[in-house]
């Protein structure tokens, strides 16, 4: 395929460049230039006065997390949640996200399904399931009156309960044998668990450490829920490579970030999603925090971050019936934000955090060719992002066009 006439948005360097014609061969951009010509056999489309840029990375997704009642997945087959995920993987991709990472429950196998086109969807990165303390974010264990499936271990989307250093080497060895691409650890309290709030720090120093030791022996990271600015100075210091949510940083968190490396993947929208009630679980998160404080101290974290220098990457953490809300962080971030850097976030700041720079989140010869055809530059108002619905042409993933608007 040729796609001629583009004017191409590079997310490194915030700029566009007109008159550029862009070759796929395979799934693969082959080459990038003015004035190629068209091969023998080669689909040409010319994309005049139209916007090329690199598909959509979303760093914190749960694609398996279909419905508004908190434990419904956890009591039916795994089977039935993963036709369900279907409906999720689809409207992503049809948003123009042609990656995501899963932050739990989705597996190995669903990647793989993906990966050899069973379902439609992005490219998945599957964390497995998550490690958690006794008593922590991701122990749902409830009363079996509540939920009787939610007493087992086994489920693939509970997780995986682990106390001291040996247990959590462990899990995090089974979670690596499953196939997880990444690790995720719950470090702090959170939103919608049964015995936490999102007030209070988990894991000890030397757990959290372990953890990562054993993602780094097995060829990869550990990416840790954390909320409290103690948690997240925990984790950074154990090696954490990127810290989820993040919303009560400060400032020694952010001189933490730059000294260790490491990512911040801030969730705005799912606050937003929760205070309005939009088909979504609205636990309270903690007796003296709403909705509405979560939403502006990310918001004020995230600032605080990207004033600092922080690696800022994209995600979204959305959950229930409220996944196609996704698109709205863009305008979320853009209240505080250039939409320069926010495009960074969700392009090619996402493909390091993945361990793809190069190969995600650009338009370069070599690189996959996941790309989107806009109307108009997100450079000038990023509502171009966040209504896709408005203003997303074409989706291309892996060099095939899997979406025409």
């Amino acid at each position: 395929m040729l796609l001629t006439n583009a004017t191409v948005l590079d997310p490194e360097r915030g700029e566009l460049s007109p008159d550029q014609d862009i070759r796929l061969t395979g799934d693969r951009i082959a080459e990038i230039g003015p004035g190629l010509e068209t091969a023998a056999g080669e689909e040409s489309l010319d994309v005049r006065a139209r916007v090329v840029m690199p598909g959509l990375i979303d760093a914190h997704v749960h694609v398996v997390d279909y419905s508004p009642e908190r434990y419904a997945p956890y009591g039916v087959s795994p089977y039935y949640v993963a036709a369900r995920a279907q409906e999720i993987l689809r409207g992503m991709l049809d948003r123009g996200f042609t990656t995501v990472r899963d932050a739990a429950g989705a597996d190995a196998g669903l990647a793989r399904a993906i990966a050899e086109g069973y379902l439609d969807g992005p490219r998945l990165f599957p964390a497995g399931r998550p490690i958690s303390q006794t008593g922590g974010h991701g122990d749902l264990r409830i009363s079996a009156a509540g939920c009787p499936s939610c007493a087992r271990h086994d489920h693939p989307m509970m997780g995986a309960i682990a106390d001291g250093v040996a247990e959590v080497r462990r899990a995090v060895r089974e979670e690596l044998r499953r196939g997880a691409s990444q690790v995720k650890m719950m470090i702090s309290g959170g939103i919608d668990s049964p015995h936490d709030r999102v007030t209070v720090s988990q894991y000890s120093a030397e757990e959290i450490a372990a953890g990562v030791a054993e993602a780094a022996a097995g060829g990869t990271y550990v990416m840790a829920h954390a909320y409290t600015a103690e948690s997240i100075r925990r984790g950074l210091d154990a090696g954490v490579r990127s810290i989820e949510h993040g919303n009560f940083l400060d400032a020694q968190c952010a001189a933490e970030f730059l000294r260790r490396d490491a990512f911040l993947v801030p969730t705005l929208v799912v606050y937003d999603a929760m205070r309005r009630g939009v088909a979504s679980r609205t636990d309270a998160p903690a007796p003296d925090v709403t909705f509405n404080d979560m939403l502006e101290r990310g918001m004020r974290g995230l600032e605080l971050a990207h004033t600092a220098g922080v690696k800022i990457v994209f995600g979204t953490d959305l959950m229930g019936g409220n996944h196609h809300m996704q698109s709205l962080e863009f305008r979320l971030r853009g209240e505080v934000l250039p939409p320069a850097d926010v495009i960074r976030s969700a392009t090619s700041a996402a493909a390091e955090l993945l361990g793809r720079a190069g190969e995600l989140g650009t338009i370069r010869a070599g690189a996959l060719a996941d790309l989107l055809v806009l109307d108009a530059s997100p450079l000038d108002d990023l509502a171009v992002l966040a209504d896709p619905q408005t203003h997303l042409r074409l989706v291309i993933k892996s060099g095939t066009i899997v979406r025409r608007g």
